[in-house]
């Protein structure tokens, strides 16, 4: 199943994102283990696919797909597992989404990614040592908002089931501890309780390898 599936990128939260999805599934899939400003994004292969030279990429047939959260949605919707949270109504489906615009929207881009720039790519975007300490109390903020309710998921957002909201959730935690970011307990506990998935051990080692 799914062995036309093709991957494109390794080592950013963003990469981790598509190889846990596809190891929940169990989609049988190839990878291109390139990395972010390698070099290996510039070559004229990877720029027919994604001009803006970022990884990650899925192609799937003809389709092509290059940001993560459309990357998981379109996954877990083409090769539908038990395991993985899909919405059965337009609520759900509203509820859902309102998750995962929140953790794109808030916590990566607006926050985990303007600490990115200013401090681990400083060379390339210039230090700006308060619009990183802004963007982490940013973070903070918007996550203590959210703890409440990501206190009562039992075990997951959606109940029983791994939905992508909880990838994209995980992925931005382990992002903010490394940019070392304190997480509130209960998240703490929502994080371990998640991090506990064999999928999820299996993407680390390989979206990680090096």
């Amino acid at each position: 199943m799914g062995s036309d599936v093709i991957l494109w990128g390794v080592g950013t939260s963003r990469t981790m994102r598509a190889h846990w999805m596809l190891l929940e599934l169990g989609v049988d899939y190839r990878f291109h283990a390139i990395g972010p400003r390698t070099g290996e994004t510039q070559s004229g292969e990877f720029l027919r696919l994604n001009p803006r030279h970022k990884i990650p990429v899925l192609q799937h047939g003809s389709l092509v797909l290059t940001e993560s959260a459309a990357i998981i949605e379109y996954l877990s919707q083409t090769f539908p597992n038990p395991e993985i949270y899909r919405p059965s109504n337009p609520e759900s489906f509203a509820a859902l989404s309102e998750w995962c615009y929140f953790i794109m929207s808030e916590l990566d881009a607006a926050s985990l990614y303007m600490v990115r720039r200013h401090l681990r790519l400083k060379d390339i975007y210039g230090e700006a040592p308060v619009a990183v300490q802004a963007a982490k109390t940013y973070f903070s903020h918007n996550l203590e908002a959210m703890t409440p309710r990501i206190g009562t998921a039992s075990p997951y957002l959606f109940g029983t089931q791994l939905s992508t909201a909880d990838i994209l959730l995980m992925t931005c935690l382990e992002w903010a501890l490394a940019e070392k970011v304190t997480l509130p307990e209960s998240v703490m506990k929502y994080r371990e309780r998640v991090a506990g998935r064999i999928a999820y051990q299996a993407a680390l080692a390989r979206n990680f390898a090096q």
